[in-house]
């Protein structure tokens, strides 16, 4: 799991912690927007605003946005299904999600 400071803990992501999750999860050297990458991301941020959430529970405009991501995380690892089952198990796991 990667520690925020107490200042940036429910805020998005920085770009040191962006660039860990990418090289993480990339393919090749030059990759940096594949589904995997995309989808790690996306689970950062969302793992994120549920911590948010435990604290500010009344925060609707950023529920929205939550919504919004997760059902974008959930198109893009149908996607990642449908064109390579063995990556999308392997990053299920890596991510601890429950499919």
């Amino acid at each position: 799991m990667i520690e925020y400071t107490s200042m940036e803990k429910f805020m998005a992501l920085d770009s040191k912690t962006k660039e860990e999750i990418v090289k993480k999860h990339r393919k090749s050297d030059n990759d940096c927007g594949s589904s995997e990458v995309q989808i790690a991301l996306l689970t950062a941020n969302i793992n994120n605003l549920t911590q948010h959430f435990s604290k500010n529970t009344k925060d609707v405009h950023s529920k929205r946005g939550l919504l919004k991501m997760v059902m974008k995380r959930k198109s893009l690892m149908k996607y990642l299904k449908n064109k390579n089952i063995k990556d999308y198990e392997n990053l299920v796991k890596e991510l601890g999600l429950r499919k």
